[in-house]
């Protein structure tokens, strides 16, 4: 026996591509489709709408369907009431449970809407019912944090999802929305994320960056202090390895050995960076090196001296690591959502990794730019979800010290 449901998405279905996705979507799960009613908007700014009847071979596979179609912005028409059960046992999520978006979500519950106040993609949504005066709520909650007793919703039925308003001054200029490509005048790209950090710090927002090591290797590292300086650096995730290159910079003046002055490797320099984590572990943690007086200049000394945070994520290949370094990948996780609250803007150079790892607990609502010099690493962000990543195909460092010169009229490289 087969069911159906009646769905509905607005936007621009057209020029964008996405009523084409949707469909896409429906088949490739093994259901089929009608297009009830479909409006074209007539001018560029208007947007079009379309209803459609989607039908799979089971309730449970048109479960899975309308789940995956939400991710594209599509809702039913007559969504209902939320469904949800209690999970039974730490760490597993009830058979069926949600699987969320990183788009504005509300649920319906006993007649009112819900919105989920911190939107990730990959979670189930936690039910809290209303008691004693408190009223209900719903969150997001990844797999590792579920407990046993809790509700967790189940299924699509009373459930929304809202698509981030399209940036149209930015799609004239077709950074937003074209794809990933190194053929754009540099200038103006440095000139849209400097005027998106401005807008989120006159906001009251903060501008979260995600680093590599490049950032150092490139030779960056000023560009990258003189914006800590001046306000436009709130939070870094970053791992190991920028941590521990740049305050080897500032130690040593190398960067894997390498002399970041002459471009050339020194002698004993292989060592530079494992004695500079040393030097760290023996004062116990970076704020400490600062305070002590050991560690005077660089990304890290920027950043403790100006109070802002950061969280350092290991991996399985990190030497020492360095005090800060989180080894345990659910607790660096924990402690970079953390950091989320109020931020309005995200930039992301030189790390795949780290970048897709933010990218799943990133709100769609924030503006999110990726630079990399490989096109790959922006491209991964879109396939994995992240749809309002937006690339920019450069040299690292160029582009960080463009970005300086930009957002720091007084920065100047000698």
């Amino acid at each position: 026996m087969s069911a159906n449901e009646t769905v509905e998405i607005t936007g621009h279905l057209m020029d964008h591509g996405i009523l084409s996705r949707v469909l896409d979507d429906i088949r490739e799960y093994g259901g089929d489709y009608s297009i009830d009613r479909f409006d074209v908007g007539r001018e560029t700014d208007d947007p079009s709408h379309a209803v459609i009847t989607v039908t799979a071979e089971d309730a449970e596979a048109l479960q899975r369907l309308l789940m995956r179609l939400q991710t594209r912005g599509v809702n039913q028409v007559d969504p209902g009431e939320a469904e949800y059960a209690e999970a039974d046992r730490d760490g597993v999520f009830p058979d069926q449970f949600y699987s969320t978006t990183n788009l504005e979500t509300r649920v319906r519950v006993d007649g009112s809407w819900l919105t989920v106040g911190n939107p990730e993609m990959d979670c189930g949504l936690i039910l809290e019912k209303a008691t004693d005066g408190t009223p209900a709520r719903v969150y997001t909650l990844p797999m590792s944090d579920v407990k046993a007793g809790m509700l967790v919703i189940t299924g699509a039925s009373g459930v929304k999802v809202t698509v981030p308003a399209p940036d149209r001054e930015a799609e004239a200029f077709g950074f937003m929305e074209s794809e990933v490509s190194s053929e754009k005048p540099q200038a103006v790209l440095v000139r849209q994320v400097a005027d998106g950090m401005r807008e989120a710090k006159a906001s009251g927002k903060k501008v979260l960056w995600v680093g590599g090591p490049g950032v150092v290797h490139t030779g960056a590292a000023p560009a990258m202090v003189a914006m800590v300086n001046a306000g436009f650096v709130d939070v870094l995730f970053a791992g190991n390895a920028l941590a521990t290159h740049d305050i080897e910079s500032a130690l040593y003046g190398t960067s894997l050995g390498v002399d970041l002055a002459m471009g050339r490797g020194v002698e004993h320099g292989h060592e530079h960076h494992i004695r500079a984590i040393n030097a760290i572990r023996k004062e116990g943690s970076i704020a400490a090196a600062v305070e002590s007086g050991v560690l005077t200049g660089g990304i890290m000394h920027a950043l403790v001296k100006h109070g802002k945070d950061f969280v350092l994520v290991g991996s399985v290949r990190d030497d020492g690591p360095l005090p800060d370094v989180y080894t345990d990948v659910i607790e660096g996780q924990r402690a970079m959502r953390a950091e989320l609250q109020n931020v309005g803007f995200c930039l992301m150079v030189a790390t795949m990794l780290h970048s897709v790892a933010t990218g799943n607990i990133l709100p769609a609502s924030v503006p999110l730019v990726c630079v990399d010099i490989n096109p790959a690493t922006v491209t991964k962000l879109a396939d994995r979800g992240s749809s309002q990543a937006r690339g920019i195909v450069t040299d690292v460092g160029l582009f960080l010290e463009q970005l300086a010169v930009e957002l720091v009229p007084e920065y100047r490289r000698s």
